[in-house]
């Protein structure tokens, strides 16, 4: 039997690339860092299965590509805005994702960005190398989490995870906004549902756990920073899009906020003459939410149990929703 044919842009962590070598596949892999369109293009002409990510846009232009013999797309993510599940589902490609097991990776990474922007620990680890310490009492002070209000937009897996985390730290009232109260995951943690105009005017912190589609599509805008409280911060663990990032800065450069966290931005790799890198209270992390070497194992095995599934005709595991 001829093997089936499977692209994948990039290489898995080494249990899983070792996993997927043993399938038997006529495997294709990119080395690159940006793997080029047109290359994406060409290389998934007459292939079974695609791996790819949030970086890859799996849209008609590539299931025209790749053509009638693609069957599954296994996108190693749990966000999958970037392929388009229409499209694919009106062609009767299976469509997979890789939720859950990424879930404690990026809490955890929330709840750094928290602190690091709390305790303006980038301006402060900037100071060693000059060597230009001060003693004055007033020097590079941040604002503790203890009794402080945090507002989690989306109590979803993560969202949860978040509000876990932060019980531990003595905040004094956890708030979550959404399409819907999620009174189970909410009892668990002690959070409020309040509407999204409230958390924004109350919170001392607000954190973006929500996915990225039509209605969270820059969610938050200069209008919605201006409710905010001027020394209140964003944190971002969820998708670049939801946060109108033009008015980010502005709300930045006019002190209407107090500071902003980010993992994700628009574009990605952010452009290295971009405005958010003027600002000290902006930290800017490259998109590492789930780089653990835990998490990432997990997510690699995932995806080649949706691509499997797929190519033997089987329901995949973890389909995403439609």
């Amino acid at each position: 039997m001829t093997p089936k044919k499977v692209f994948s842009s990039y290489f898995l962590t080494e249990d899983a690339q070792k996993r997927l070598e043993s399938l038997g596949y006529d495997l294709d892999q990119s080395s690159a860092d940006q793997l080029p369109r047109a290359e994406f293009l060409r290389r998934v002409k007459g292939v079974h299965g695609i791996i790819c990510d949030s970086a890859c846009q799996v849209d008609a232009e590539t299931l025209d590509a790749a053509g009638d013999t693609l069957q599954v797309i296994s996108t190693h993510s749990v966000g999958y805005n970037h392929v388009d599940l229409a499209e694919a589902h009106r062609r009767g490609i299976q469509t997979g994702h890789t939720p859950d097991v990424l879930t404690d990776a990026v809490a955890d990474l929330a709840l750094t960005l928290i602190l690091m922007v709390l305790r303006r620990v980038v301006e402060a680890a900037a100071v060693i190398p000059t060597g230009q310490w001060c003693n004055q009492p007033t020097w590079i002070l941040g604002r503790q989490l203890r009794g402080k209000a945090v507002g989690i937009v989306g109590l979803g897996r993560i969202g949860e995870g978040v509000a876990q985390r932060l019980r531990g730290f003595g905040v004094s009232r956890i708030l979550y906004s959404g399409r819907r109260p999620r009174e189970e995951a909410a009892l668990r943690v002690g959070a409020n549902f309040v509407s999204f105009d409230e958390l924004v005017r109350q919170s001392d912190v607000v954190c973006i756990c929500c996915s990225l589609n039509d209605s969270t599509y820059h969610l938050f805008t200069y209008d919605v920073f201006k409710l905010m409280k001027p020394t209140a911060v964003i944190i971002n663990i969820s998708r670049g899009g939801v946060i109108k990032q033009e008015d980010l800065v502005s709300a930045l450069a006019n002190k209407i906020i107090g500071g902003a966290g980010l993992d994700v931005m628009t574009p990605e790799p952010l452009p290295t003459d971009s405005h958010l890198l003027k600002y000290p209270n902006c930290v800017l992390l490259p998109h590492i939410g789930s780089a653990t070497v835990e998490a990432r194992e997990a997510m690699g095995h995932l995806c080649i149990d949706n691509l499997q599934a797929g190519l033997e005709g089987k329901p995949l595991p973890n389909p995403i929703p439609m």
